[in-house]
């Protein structure tokens, strides 16, 4: 049990439910914004393919960071509800992100940071919808960076057309979102925020001034935001192998007793922590 902390220490797969089993079908790069205007907007591109021709479908789930993604797809199928290719924007996720990988497909986006997509001057679409792009940025024309994106075979040249395309659009970071981004980090990475309290401390508010705060740029509470956070720990702490105590687990990320945390977890991953750990082990 001592070790299990250590199971998020890569970033690559933080918030991918069950993370080997879904690299056996999909191959997923992800990589550093180079313009040095939207680091502070952009946590990183990424890109996935696959090939299920002939194969049966095959179900994806992240436990989603509250972020926005710009994603140009390509498919043999529909996705989203959208004939592709197309360009769209993805809001934030309440609970967790599930899309069937079908066919064939390849997807390159970006990922905003929380917060980041508004204060780039983005609007966002409503929470758990992908919608096409049109409007919801002004300033980034969605068939020039389709036809842009498209023209590209190597998935790293792909992520410098949107990088190129994105840069011009950065404004000058506002003071409140910079720390509120600070905030973020904060909680994604220190286990022992478990209470919003602690957080609106830290950030040295009170907590509906917090609340306010995030319901402006991030779209979803901060008990929301840092709820997820935990989960993503205890979800890759069971994916690492390191959990043998769920009960031990529970209380270290900060809720009162096993059955709180088991309800919580299967609410927003779906099946219960038991039950995840069974096929994590069966993996």
């Amino acid at each position: 049990m001592s070790s299990w902390r250590n199971a998020t220490a890569d970033p690559t797969t933080r918030g991918l439910l069950r993370p080997a089993e879904t690299a056996r079908v999909a191959g997923l790069r992800r990589e550093a914004p180079v313009a040095p205007a939207l680091q502070p907007f952009v946590e990183r591109y990424w890109s996935v393919s696959w090939d299920l021709t002939g194969r049966p479908p095959y179900r994806s789930e992240v436990l989603s960071h509250p972020s926005v993604n710009l994603s140009v797809e390509t498919g043999s199928e529909p996705r989203f509800g959208v004939a592709l290719p197309a360009v769209l924007v993805h809001g934030v996720v309440p609970r967790r992100f599930v899309v069937d990988l079908t066919g064939t497909g390849r997807v390159t986006a970006a990922k905003f940071r929380p917060g980041g997509w508004v204060a780039t001057g983005g609007r966002p679409p409503a929470r758990g919808t992908a919608v096409p792009l049109s409007g919801h940025l002004p300033g980034l024309d969605a068939a020039a960076l389709l036809a842009a994106v498209l023209a590209e075979e190597d998935d790293d040249a792909r992520a410098a057309v949107l990088d190129a395309a994105l840069a011009p659009l950065a404004p000058e970071p506002a003071p409140a979102y910079l720390d509120l981004s600070a905030l973020l980090e904060r909680m994604a990475a220190d286990r022992g925020l478990v209470r919003v309290d602690q957080v609106a401390a830290l950030a040295g508010v009170g907590v509906r001034s917090l609340q306010r705060l995030f319901a402006g740029f991030v779209g979803l509470s901060p008990k929301a935001v840092l709820a997820r956070y935990r989960l993503q720990d205890a979800a890759a702490a069971i994916d690492g192998g390191e959990v043998t105590d769920l009960a031990g687990l529970a209380v270290s990320l900060g809720w009162f007793d096993q059955a709180h945390f088991s309800r919580d977890f299967r609410s927003v991953v779906g099946v219960t922590p038991s039950a995840y750990l069974a096929r994590a082990r069966g993996g």
